[in-house]
């Protein structure tokens, strides 16, 4: 079997204040279906994640941080919450920090100092979207950064936050190691496009899911109030497109779904202009769902980076909004767009009922694995269960929609769409 090694800072020796049933002698598979010849040789197993009968860390003598990074996503506050309150009543930890406007609160030049999180603060947070901690993107000096934690006597730092978060919290433990000072880092996988690999569902996900359904409603709405009513609505999806095809699948009002795995043409017989065209023949209105990611062959590349050194993607919602515009008008047809981009509304949503259970159980999760002693790693929900996987696993690749999956067969039956634009 190909278990999942976790790092441990040393042996676990200080007897838990929680009841425990274990944990380390179960492991969660990462395919839970193959074919009838068994389980490929390479199947990797990852230990569940869960309160541990030894403690590596005195939770008396134990300092803890926790720093938000990236953009906002629902149910950050939530885990705050929880990683402080299983800190201070499951554990009795004294003390723990929120680190200030994400990685640039561990540099004293450039940050604002760290506030105390305690029970009365954290009491009511989890009622609104946003982190109370804020948040920034980039790197930090990573010397800088532990000297600042060894100088605030922090032995374990919560990252939550997306790949590069997680690679720079791993970062932080290993100069850490080198300067002599036991650094627990564990992450909690922040993004709301639901494409971490070996993570079934990342919180903000389920959240934005129904934020997306409400506002095509709305663009459904206007669409069928008028003739020949266009309503265009650009979503959240970088690189994978889940948050675009499940809300279509979810309001079931959406005609076509666009998404960063199938690219599409414009032009042609075959293309989107020609299939809108179609459809304005046969029902006078259409809904076109778009992820902010897709068809960014059709505008060209920039070249330029964000500050989270993510290549900057051109704006497909207002080329295809401009595009279809102009086609119609060309045309001599007349046709009433209407243009939607929620991205920011739907990030500052507070988390639904769904998000805030899973926000929940990785915050204490992830507690739990600090103080073990475990570290370089994330919590993830997989198939059912949480479990500990490496950063360096997670960021091998991404998770992307399998266009021969249940989810895009949904999508192509509820609008149907052509399987492909070309």
């Amino acid at each position: 079997m190909n278990k999942i090694a976790i790092t441990q800072l040393g042996e676990p020796q200080h007897a838990s204040p929680i009841d425990v049933i274990g944990g380390e002698e179960y492991y969660i598979p990462s395919v839970v279906q193959w074919s009838a010849n068994g389980a490929p040789d390479d199947q990797l197993f990852f230990e569940r994640a869960g309160p541990r009968r030894k403690l590596y860390f005195k939770p008396e003598e134990t300092r803890a941080a926790i720093v938000t990074c990236g953009g906002l996503c629902p149910g950050l506050n939530n885990v705050i919450r929880s990683v402080t309150r299983q800190l201070r009543r499951g554990y009795g930890v004294k003390s723990v920090l929120g680190i200030r406007g994400g990685y640039r609160g561990l540099d004293p030049a450039r940050g604002n100092p760290p506030i105390e999180l305690t029970d009365d603060l954290v009491e009511y947070i989890h009622e609104d979207g946003g982190t109370i901690l804020g948040t920034s993107r980039g790197p930090v000096d990573i010397g800088e950064a532990v000297k600042f934690l060894i100088n605030q006597g922090v032995n374990m730092l919560f990252t939550v936050g997306g790949d590069g978060t997680q690679r720079g919290g791993n970062a932080l433990f290993e100069e850490a190691q080198k300067q002599g000072h036991d650094l627990c880092v564990v992450g909690i996988p922040k993004t709301i496009d639901n494409d971490v690999q070996f993570v079934s569902r990342t919180f903000g996900y389920g959240t934005a899911v129904e934020a997306a359904v409400r506002v095509i409603h709305s663009a459904h709405t206007e669409a069928r109030s008028v003739d020949n009513g266009v309503s265009v609505v650009k979503l959240m999806g970088r690189h994978a497109g889940f948050i675009s095809a499940a809300a279509t699948v979810a309001s079931q009002d959406v005609n076509f779904c666009l998404i960063p795995e199938l690219p599409f043409k414009l032009e042609g017989e075959g293309g989107l202009l020609a299939a809108l065209e179609r459809r304005l023949a046969w029902k006078n209105h259409a809904v076109i769902v778009v992820a902010e990611g897709a068809g960014q062959d059709l505008l060209g590349t920039t070249g330029e980076k964000d500050a989270s050194g993510n290549t900057k993607l051109q704006d497909i919602g207002v080329y295809l909004r401009d595009k279809i515009n102009a086609h119609f008008k060309a045309k001599g047809v007349e046709m009433v767009m209407r243009y939607f981009d929620p991205s920011y509304q739907i990030r500052a949503c507070a988390a639904n009922t769904e998000d805030a259970l899973l926000c929940d159980r990785m915050g204490r999760h992830a507690v739990h694995a600090a103080m073990a002693g475990k570290t370089g790693l994330v919590i993830s929900f997989l198939h059912g269960q949480y479990v500990h996987v490496p950063i360096s696993v997670i960021a091998r690749s991404s998770k992307h929609v399998n266009l021969e999956g249940e989810l895009w067969r949904a999508v192509i039956s509820s609008t149907g769409q052509p399987a492909e634009f070309k």
